[in-house]
């Protein structure tokens, strides 16, 4: 992003800083336009490996909900005078790829979900954050009608957050630690009949010790 360089111990113009923040708004709108898009791809694949229904429901739910923010985004990017374009968020790739990651390492169940979820709210914070300070942008140039639509976004990111607690609050976070347990149980039980079995092998393999001989000593 290309602005103008005041010098050192210098306010800039009003005119300046407006068309520099301007290009500042317009750099994170492309920004989150990536983002979005990403997500409509990323969202269909965290469902799939979800095994609660209730948060299977959440993400499908929200992956319609995305793609009309996608369509806002380009309704921005043409009241503004100019075309659609997407930059690579560096922030959400990373994001997107850390719930890739908790998919690969978990099995399917309460603990992957709880994954998705903590993987998922984050995002959602990232956006909070994005979608806030574009909104908060957007006011200070002048625009109503952009303000607006982003602080319609904002309110559904800030929904999705809040739906994806309550479903890991109701049962997933509980489910996964129970599921936690069941396994450290097993492990332990396992243990347990090692040793066993390890401690009656060893006594079967104990040489037996030869009894004294019977034969009589002999007479000098």
């Amino acid at each position: 992003m290309a602005t103008k360089k005041t010098p050192a111990g210098k306010t800039p113009p009003k005119s300046q800083a407006a068309e520099d923040l301007k290009a500042l708004f317009e750099d994170g709108l492309k920004d989150i336009y990536w983002a979005e898009k990403a997500l409509t791809k990323a969202l269909p694949k965290m469902a799939k490996n979800a095994s609660s229904e209730e948060l299977k429901s959440a993400l499908t739910n929200h992956l319609e909900v995305t793609k009309t923010q996608v369509q806002r985004l380009e309704q921005v990017f043409e009241l503004m005078g100019k075309k659609a374009q997407a930059k690579k968020c560096d922030a959400m790739d990373g994001l997107i790829k850390e719930g890739e990651g908790i998919i690969e390492e978990t099995e399917i169940g309460a603990v992957r979900d709880a994954g998705i979820i903590g993987a998922c709210q984050k995002v959602e914070h990232y956006e909070i954050a994005t979608y806030g300070t574009l909104r908060t942008w957007s006011r200070a140039l002048g625009e109503a009608e952009i303000t607006t639509i982003l602080e319609e976004t904002l309110a559904e990111e800030k929904e999705a957050d809040v739906t994806l607690t309550i479903v890991a609050e109701s049962a997933v976070n509980a489910d996964a630690l129970e599921a936690d347990e069941e396994e450290e149980n097993e492990e332990e039980e396992t243990n347990s009949s090692s040793k066993k079995s390890s401690k009656g092998s060893s006594k079967s393999a104990a040489p037996k010790k030869s009894g004294k001989s019977g034969s009589s000593k002999s007479k000098k």
